[in-house]
């Protein structure tokens, strides 16, 4: 027997009519009688094809301002009946009910009002009701009906029914389920975390997680891992909606990367200052402001120049062209920013392997999301981190207060500190970083990394003394004992920010007035794991 079955009835019934009429067009060419509903029987209508509403076929008009039109058994009948099961064959035939071969659904647009930000009552209005049931009925007898619920696939169904003279394989039709059934899943998933944001249901007792295939990826963190980029219909601006001006496919990586570069470079006002941070491996090797792009760069390629060749590189402001040619003196893998100059864009594409990505503005880093981490058997969720610390959040701790300067590079610091793997520690001078200490097993390793790398750099610039002498220090959690602080200050640094609360807060307080240290408390912690 063959898995091959004729499209003879369709019935169209979408939200988003892009693509419709060539579809219907193509299909009424086919021999298909068209059925539909509402505003898309009008648009097939206008274009000069035949239709047939719904409301004939069920013999309902439609009500309740069109809440009910196609939950009908005459709809539900033909689309789930089991052409090959003689009752249901006879059950159709008692009850006047024609077989539907082909479903064609698209979903009230619930996802562009939660986006533009409509009110509770919108909200409710925008829930489909029909289209899921609907789908979810042609979806289970895929064994003889098609469904189709994204505008993407018109083609593919149509070059499937010429290919097979009108008809669709059981294998096409397979396809066409598990699409359909994600995208019901994603649309529930949408309504149901819209509907506990809106109950302000901390930990809802089930929460849904949904996403749309950006690409397929050549391979994950490692040559041996598969891997695919999914967005979640959010729109923040980054590396998800950024546009690909030129260079070789993202990689996992490169994408988890870029998104920690921009992440961070967001801290940063636009408006009040240029700056650039350079990312390896998610965290930053160097970050810097600047009076311009370049000179921002530079601050923050002197970092840590070793670590910075086959970086990734964010911007805060427009590339320029002088900039650009800096960036392209060593290899950079990836560049993001907010738009470039044509300038710029004629100097990169000299370096065609190196990928730059563009967006139409920075994400907000207090606009509160939720994230989400896998772990075996489950899946962590909180808030993203959007603490912030400003200049009046800050309480002076110690004998010696930091002076304005020293405030800058303090808070500069913190918002660093806040992008960098836990236990961080960070030395800064002069609004860049010149020492970076990311992940280590205690903070006295983080302290004494970060001012190893400040001594090389210095080494290698020529320098008489460690770019950590005369520098901010910053602890994304408290110091639990006096040896981390008195490192740093073995290594230059001046003054400290940290958040405070260790049992041994006296003790540590003691060890910086005893060092000379100013030292502010913040009362809140990075961790980044």
């Amino acid at each position: 027997m063959t898995d091959l079955h004729p499209v003879r009835r369709a019935l169209l019934s979408v939200s988003d009519k892009s693509g419709l009429i060539d579809l219907g067009k193509s299909l009424a060419e086919r021999g298909v009688e068209l059925l539909s509903t509402g505003g898309t029987a009008k648009a097939l209508r206008d274009a000069g094809l035949d239709v047939k509403d719904v409301s004939d076929v069920t013999g309902f008009p439609e009500m309740m301002d069109g809440r009910v039109k196609t939950l009908h058994p005459m709809v539900h009948g033909g689309l789930l009946a089991l052409r090959d099961n003689d009752a249901h064959v006879a059950a159709m035939n008692e009850h006047g009910i024609g077989a539907i071969d082909l479903l064609v659904v698209n979903l009230y647009p619930f996802e562009a009002a939660l986006a533009r930000g409509a009110d509770y009552d919108e909200m409710i209005e925008n829930i489909d009701i029909g289209g899921p049931a609907m789908i979810r009925a042609a979806s289970k007898n895929h064994l003889f009906v098609n469904v189709v619920t994204d505008v993407e696939d018109y083609d593919a169904l149509l070059a499937e029914l010429d290919a097979n003279d009108g008809q669709t394989s059981y294998v096409f039709r397979q396809r066409l389920a598990q699409i359909a059934y994600a995208r019901t899943a994603a649309y529930d998933a949408a309504v149901s975390n819209w509907m506990a944001g809106a109950l302000e249901l901390e930990a809802p007792r089930r929460r849904a997680f949904a996403g749309e295939l950006k690409q397929t990826l050549r391979y994950g963190e490692n040559s041996h891992q598969k891997a695919a980029f999914y967005t979640d219909g959010s729109n923040r601006p980054g590396v998800a909606t950024a546009v690909q001006l030129q260079g070789k496919e993202l990689s996992y990586n490169n994408i988890n990367d870029t998104d920690a570069a921009y992440e961070l470079v967001a801290e940063f006002d636009p408006a009040e200052t240029a700056a650039v941070a350079i990312i390896k491996h998610a965290n930053p090797c160097g970050v810097a402001r600047g009076a311009t792009l370049a000179e921002a760069y530079q601050k923050a390629f002197d970092c840590d120049r070793t670590s910075a060749f086959g970086g990734i590189v964010a911007l805060n402001q427009p590339l320029d062209a002088e900039t650009a040619a800096k960036i392209t003196e060593i290899f950079t893998e990836v560049v993001i920013a907010p738009g470039a100059s044509d300038e710029a864009k004629e100097i990169f594409a000299a370096k065609k392997n190196l990928r730059l990505l563009l967006t139409d503005a920075l994400p907000d880093p207090r606009k509160a999301i939720t994230a989400y981490k896998q772990v075996s058997g489950g899946v962590l969720v909180q808030d993203k981190d959007v603490g912030y610390i400003g200049m009046d959040d800050l309480k002076v701790v110690t004998e010696k207060a930091p002076t304005d300067e020293q405030m800058q590079d303090l808070l500069f610091a913190w918002k660093v500190a806040k992008h960098v793997k836990s236990n961080a520690i960070v030395y800064v001078k002069g609004s860049a970083t010149v020492g970076v200490g990311a992940g280590q097993m205690s903070r006295l390793d983080s302290a004494n990394v970060a001012a190893a790398k400040a001594q090389r750099m210095a080494d290698e610039l020529g320098l008489d003394a460690s770019l950590a002498k005369g520098s901010a220090v910053a602890s994304d959690a408290f110091f639990p004992f006096p040896d981390g602080l008195l490192e740093a200050a073995a290594a230059g640094a001046t003054c400290v920010i940290q958040p405070g609360g260790s049992m041994r807060d006296d003790e540590v307080i003691k060890a910086a007035n005893e060092a000379g240290l100013a030292m502010v408390f913040t009362g809140m912690r990075h961790f980044r794991h």
